[in-house]
């Protein structure tokens, strides 16, 4: 049985410190709701997170 590698990330925007969860294989860019700074960007896999990431949730 494979392991799943899916799973949803609490992230804090480096501007302005907001912190937003977002899941680790995102289909389109996402940005910060507060400030628009990018958080995250799809790569057609496992997303280039680029927030600071604060905890994995289950």
């Amino acid at each position: 049985m494979s392991k799943i590698e899916s799973k949803f990330l609490k992230v804090k925007c480096s501007d302005c410190a907001n912190e937003s969860v977002l899941f680790n294989k995102v289909s389109s860019s996402v940005s910060c709701q507060f400030c628009g700074s990018s958080l995250a960007s799809s790569t057609g896999g496992t997303a280039t997170i680029t927030a600071e990431i604060v905890e994995e949730l289950d």
